[in-house]
């Protein structure tokens, strides 16, 4: 899915939460997202007061602001929902990850916890299933 320049410009205007929800929307409406991975192919995680985050966005435009400095040797990696759900759910539940949804520019995402996100997201799903989307 390629963004339009101003919507990209738009969207990284937005504070984290207001991204969040536009994050929530497109992955219910296109049903994949996107991650990264290091130069192993393993999940990129961060560290924030003791806390490990895997990071996500809707679309690869958005992460190459966050693929500087520490994150030179990380590439995105395009997932569909059951690729969540087989692939990255195991490891966030066995390792009590968080999921830090659209850090952009040296920026934060918006920190939620597996059961936030599924729940949102599943939320939204059925919104878009019951044509209200």
């Amino acid at each position: 899915m390629k963004i339009h320049p101003k919507e990209i410009e738009n969207v990284l205007k937005l504070e984290p939460f207001e991204r969040y929800k536009y994050f929530i929307r497109k992955v219910a409406d296109f049903e994949e997202f996107w991650t990264i991975v290091d130069d192993k192919g393993d999940l990129g995680v961060s560290i924030v007061n003791n806390k490990t985050l895997i990071s996500v966005w809707t679309a690869e435009d958005f992460i190459k602001s966050t693929l500087k400095d520490n994150w030179k040797n990380h590439a995105p990696i395009k997932m569909t929902l059951d690729d969540f759900e087989e692939l990255i759910t195991p490891i966030i539940l066995e390792n009590n990850y968080l999921i830090a949804v659209f850090p952009v520019n040296n920026k934060s995402g918006f920190i939620v916890t597996f059961d936030e996100f599924v729940k949102d997201l599943n939320e939204e799903l059925e919104q878009y299933e019951s044509g209200n989307g």
